[in-house]
């Protein structure tokens, strides 16, 4: 009978020593959420970069992809580039210029991230005369919408490389609204081009008749005439360099070419 009354005794006490540990693991973690609640209200740019730090290590590790969304405006076209679904890399069309995010599955970018409210976010492109451009609007979301830090209360207009968060996710914006043509590839570059693909050029040259061919010259081209494995300057063709040149740009755009 004794030997039971130490038994439950020892019993109790252990069970004591439990709840008491438990009790102070309790203390420790609100006290800990309540360092972060005063750091969010009075430090919230200190917080924004703690997050980042913690997205930019993530982003080195070996299959992480940084997340971005790219606004577009091309010859009266309006879309987003975004990995942000699945991800990977998807061009999004809207026909009101309109991208919902949140978890719901009918959003333009739904995103399985519990910290997401179902309608969280979207962005809207504008195109106004004062200020066009793609704006984030946030739906009055549980966790909010930031930009660099700062909370969204209003449709906001977003600038190239703004720092978007939304829920635990953190990606960056991107603006295009300009593209260039760039010049021709040199000569000799072509002819490297065309030596590692096996390509033939002198059959490809010997099928064309030079006075078919007036290529503009241009001043744009820097010639790249030394250190070359094939140089065909010095051949007897009756092909000058720039005709050289046409003929190959139009050989190299008659189909794909097969993979280096």
């Amino acid at each position: 009978m004794t030997d039971i009354s130490k038994s439950n005794l020892f019993t109790l006490r252990t069970s004591g020593k439990i709840a008491e540990l438990q009790s102070k693991e309790i203390e420790r973690k609100l006290s800990l959420y309540q360092v972060f609640v005063k750091l969010y209200e009075h430090h919230s740019g200190l917080l924004e970069e703690i997050l980042q730090k913690e997205d930019l290590s993530l982003s080195i590790v070996p299959g992480l992809n940084s997340s971005y969304v790219q606004g577009v405006v091309d010859n009266g076209k309006v879309y987003l580039i975004t990995n942000l679904s699945e991800n990977k890399t998807q061009t999004l069309l809207q026909p009101q210029q309109i991208w919902t995010i949140g978890r719901d599955r009918h959003c333009g970018i739904c995103i399985s991230d519990k910290y997401l409210s179902r309608r969280h976010a979207a962005i809207q492109y504008i195109d106004t005369e004062d200020a066009p451009g793609f704006y984030l609007v946030d739906f009055k979301s549980t966790n909010g919408s930031f930009v660099n830090g700062e909370c969204v209360y209003q449709k906001i207009r977003l600038k190239e490389g703004d720092r978007v968060r939304i829920g635990s996710l953190t990606f960056h914006f991107f603006y295009n609204q300009t593209s260039r043509t760039l010049p021709t590839v040199a000569m000799e570059l072509l002819m490297q081009l065309s030596s590692r693909k096996s390509c033939n050029v002198d059959d490809t040259l010997s099928n064309f008749a030079p006075e078919k061919y007036l290529p503009e010259i241009t001043d744009q081209a820097i010639p790249f005439t030394k250190n070359f494995s094939l140089d065909y300057q010095n051949s007897n063709d009756g092909f000058s360099s720039e005709q050289k040149s046409d003929i190959l740009d139009r050989f190299f755009s008659q189909g794909t070419p097969s993979p280096i």
